[in-house]
């Protein structure tokens, strides 16, 4: 039996830490239907980001969604979080088992 694989759009954000709760928030705001969060490390325009310490910490954050969803929450974010936080935003088109659960 064959499983049908439907495309969809992956959002992914890293960005500062402290900025999840807001994220959480505005991520149900603009349609997405759940979000996955993990701790991110690495280096980049902002210097090496440990992910150790609080101040420095980085998170991801992924969201499954339709591409109409994924640009009103890049762009909401790129408004609202751009010109004061070091946030790095990008996209990906992917194949997913069980659609409805994506879909807002």
């Amino acid at each position: 039996m064959s499983v049908p694989i439907a495309r969809c759009t992956l959002l992914t954000v890293v960005c500062e830490a402290s900025l999840e709760d807001d994220l959480v928030a505005d991520l149900g705001t603009l349609g997405a239907t759940g979000y996955t969060i993990t701790d991110a490390r690495g280096s980049g325009a902002h210097g090496v980001r440990d992910a150790a310490w609080p101040p420095g910490a980085n998170i991801r954050v992924e969201v499954l969604c339709d591409g109409r969803t994924a640009e009103a929450i890049a762009h909401h974010l790129e408004e609202r979080y751009y010109a004061d936080y070091a946030m790095v935003l990008f996209t990906s088109d992917v194949g997913v088992l069980r659609p409805r659960k994506f879909a807002p």
